[in-house]
């Protein structure tokens, strides 16, 4: 048993402050920054193609708008609708919480779209390279979540449970813990597979991130609480498995369409 006691905030300074999830998007968007580039030169090389590395810089400011907005209005509509129906001010209060990866994910769709028609870019070969660096962004942000004290799992007696205080005094699956497993390292470890492979296959990468990612949310959701303001859909499937649902479901036509 583990008494969760973590502060969720790094340092404040009164009008300076930094928190821990901050950290985690700021650690992920970095990442994704750096290593995308090289996904690049490799792509490059086994396609015998020519993709700009400068153009990728103006990608990420698209993916950081997306994310952003994409995981609030997601969050909003999928999860408290509501709520910010009746305090529609509070949508912009995003330092209060609230933010969807399946949001985030049709944000970051359709950004990537937008751009590549822009800039002439395969839009495709971008889903991929975001594929690919998005496992290390959900580590962290899982982490985080752990850290906060957010997203708890279900009561449990398993040697590992952990009591948040700020929820009761029952110990609980580490819920963030494992997603931040599966869907961060393992799903990393699959991809980063697949990926240097030969021949690499256009579209390949973000349809099998598609697939594995809802797997691995599904099977997280077991052990997680569903949130309180949304419960169960038809007292079975959280919020979170409906939407991995129609993930999953979508990763595989797009799958069978490439192959």
């Amino acid at each position: 048993m583990y008494i969760h006691n973590l502060n969720p905030i790094i340092f404040d300074f009164g009008l300076l402050s930094l928190r821990w999830y901050s950290l985690a998007y700021l650690i992920g968007i970095i990442f994704g920054w750096w290593y995308g580039k090289k996904v690049i030169s490799k792509i490059n090389k086994y396609l015998d193609r020519n993709l700009k590395l400068e153009l990728f810089d103006d990608y990420i400011t698209y993916i950081i708008i997306a994310i952003i907005l994409g995981g609030r209005l997601g969050y909003v509509l999928f999860y408290n609708l509501n709520y910010f129906i009746k305090n529609p001010i509070e949508i912009f209060f995003i330092w209060n919480g609230g933010m969807s990866f399946h949001g985030a994910l049709i944000g970051i769709i359709i950004s990537t779209i937008i751009f590549s028609r822009k800039f002439n870019f395969d839009k495709l070969i971008l889903l991929d390279i975001v594929a690919y660096v998005a496992p290390v962004g959900i580590f962290f942000g899982r982490i985080a979540n752990f850290i906060n004290g957010e997203l708890f799992g279900k009561p449990t007696n398993l040697p590992w449970n952990v009591v948040f205080p700020n929820v009761d005094n029952q110990g609980r699956h580490p819920s963030q813990i494992y997603e931040a497993l599966l869907e961060g390292v393992l799903l990393f470890i699959i991809l980063n597979f697949i990926i240097k492979r030969i021949p690499y296959k256009r579209g390949e990468c973000s349809s099998l991130f598609l697939i594995y990612y809802s797997i691995f949310r599904i099977l997280s959701e077991f052990f997680r609480e569903p949130d309180l303001q949304v419960g169960y859909i038809l007292n079975v499937l959280s919020m979170g498995s409906i939407l991995s649902l129609f993930m999953l479901t979508f990763g595989i036509i797009m799958y069978l369409k490439i192959k």
